[in-house]
């Protein structure tokens, strides 16, 4: 889920790779009562009024669906080409269980920033929405845009999902002491890959890379004998600032210091992932000057001797998307939604070699509770029912095959072994509903089934998983940036300016054009936030001893 474009969104996405699960503004607070920044007066009074509110396990079979309701759903992204279809059978099985059907709409990626909070701030029909750490969850539950959910809620509406979810999950999701996410009860375990083609490796002299720097005699080879191809096809939604973080992550774990949801690429702040002490540090600071000069030197480099496309502010393509049509010399995307590719690839007769893109100790960060999951809208007309239909969303094998993968025998269907595989006469390019595609990223993953379509290289990352992922000092902190909220908005314009075209190389001189971010980033009010971030840090670091 997630990267940087020069549209808003395309920021907050920015650090979303690096920036893992978070959680708790208030972790340091174990009380359920709400703060003076609780939600909204609505949201709060409709909790406490609600006669679910107050009911009890015992009481689940009391349950009225006895009307039916139609339940307005957000998710991101795109939907598939499939959608229709696998829609009217998830409303066949929710009018089935619990006489509710869901509209479901799309917010696309370059839209998140403009268009999710005014979704939830607009007063129309809204029931459920996703929600993550890294998709404004703190910023709109401070504002009071979702509904307060209580272990009561949960035990009568959602027992599935209460039965196996960690109690650690819910005080991740705490907001000033409020509970107000589902997270998933699977958090991913992934690791961010770059993809390259084996046929062109040979060409160029490459038996395997260590570090991301070693792939420049690929796309050397790409540019002089692939005319059609460009080695760096960067889209705006995801691809923008990867080769530059994965070069940054040759020096050190680096991510941007935890801030809140709603904007998390106020750059200027920074921690290493890996550091038990928490340490924050500015973007002039060791070791985060010396990684990100490098890093832009680099990127450099390869814009002016035309590895990198000209225009990625603008192109929408992920690089993963057609990498097998010999468009992209890299794709870039994570251990879970890049396994379309490699099939494809596969397909196409075309050998493949996956590059984890791990820090210099060779650990990724492992995902924490928040990472992905759902929320109810404070306006929501049917809490009650949305929560039912999550319930069976996230927890039940049969919702869980249909959301993610389809319609069984049109977009996949099980082995004899018990491996997901492709109908007969259906491709990985010609499937409606490819896994992982449709946004349904929360549900319970324990689910899921070895892919038959795997290749080797694939099955030896997974194996390796573990291995690779480490614990993120800041797993369940997340930043309030309400004192500080017009210094982080000023940030985040200084990013888009100056620090975007350092980040493809679209520079004249690294050394000029780190140094005016660096002006802009301090007259920006950048030192008042690490201050503020300092603080906040401190308190969740004392509560974890």
């Amino acid at each position: 889920m997630r990267k940087s474009m020069l549209s808003v969104f395309a920021l907050v996405l920015l650090f979303a790779m690096v920036l893992t699960a978070c959680g708790n503004n208030d972790n340091s607070s174990s009380s359920p009562s709400a703060s003076s920044a609780a939600p909204s007066e609505k949201a709060s009074e409709s909790a406490s009024a609600s006669p679910s509110a107050s009911a009890s396990a015992s009481e689940a079979s009391k349950i009225d669906n006895s009307k039916e309701v139609k339940l307005v759903m957000y998710l991101l992204g795109e939907a598939p080409k499939g959608m229709p279809e696998v829609l009217t059978k998830l409303n066949e099985k929710l009018k089935k269980d619990i006489n509710a059907t869901i509209e479901l709409n799309y917010i696309g990626w370059g839209d998140v920033a403009s268009k999710y909070p005014l979704v939830l701030a607009s007063g129309e029909d809204v029931d459920i929405v996703y929600a993550a750490d890294w998709n404004y969850y703190v910023s709109e539950a401070t504002k009071g845009a979702f509904y307060p959910i209580t272990e009561d809620l949960l035990k009568t509406y959602m027992p599935k999902y209460f039965e196996k979810q960690d109690p650690a999950a819910y005080e991740a999701a705490k907001v000033n002491g409020q509970q107000y996410m589902l997270p998933t009860v699977t958090p991913d375990r992934k690791v961010n890959v770059a993809v390259l083609r084996k046929d062109i490796m040979d060409k160029a002299g490459i038996t395997s890379i260590s570090k991301f720097s070693d792939i420049e005699p690929y796309l050397a080879e790409i540019k002089k004998d692939y005319k059609d191809m460009i080695p760096l096809n960067l889209d705006s939604q995801y691809d923008l600032p990867t080769p530059f973080d994965n070069l940054v992550n040759e020096k050190f774990s680096y991510k941007a210091a935890p801030l809140d949801s709603g904007d998390p690429l106020s750059v200027g702040v920074f921690t290493d992932w890996e550091d038990p002490s928490g340490k924050t540090f500015n973007v002039w600071d060791e070791p985060a000057q010396s990684a990100f000069k490098y890093a832009a030197g680099i990127m450099k480099k390869w814009y002016d001797a035309g590895y990198v496309n000209k225009n990625p502010y603008s192109n929408k393509v992920r690089s993963k998307d057609n990498f097998c049509e010999g468009k992209s010399g890299v794709a870039f995307g994570n251990s879970n939604d890049i396994q379309a590719t490699l099939a494809a690839c596969k397909e196409k007769g075309i050998d493949t070699y996956i590059f984890a893109e791990n820090g210099p100790q060779g650990h990724s960060p492992a995902n924490g509770w928040l990472n992905n999951g759902l929320a109810i809208a404070a306006n929501s007309k049917n809490p009650e029912r949305a929560l039912q239909a999550i319930d069976l969303i996230m927890r039940d094998e049969s919702y869980v095959n249909l959301v993610y993968y389809g319609i069984e025998g049109k977009n996949y269907v099980f082995t004899a072994d018990g491996k997901l595989s492709l109908p007969e006469g259906v491709t990985s390019d010609s499937n409606t509903y490819p896994p992982d595609a449709a946004g349904f990223w929360f549900v319970d993953k324990d689910y899921f089934k070895p892919n038959a379509a795997w290749t080797d290289n694939y099955v030896d990352l997974y194996n390796n998983m573990k291995s690779f992922l480490a614990p993120d000092t800041y797993v369940a902190f997340s930043f309030n940036s309400e004192k500080v909220r017009s210094e982080v908005a000023n940030l985040k314009n200084v990013a888009s300016q100056y620090f975007l075209p350092l980040t493809i190389g679209a520079v004249k001189d690294v050394d000029k054009s780190f140094d005016t971010l660096v002006s802009k980033m301090k007259a920006a009010g950048v030192e008042k936030v690490k201050t503020e971030v300092d603080a906040q840090a401190s308190a969740y670091l004392a509560s974890r001893k």
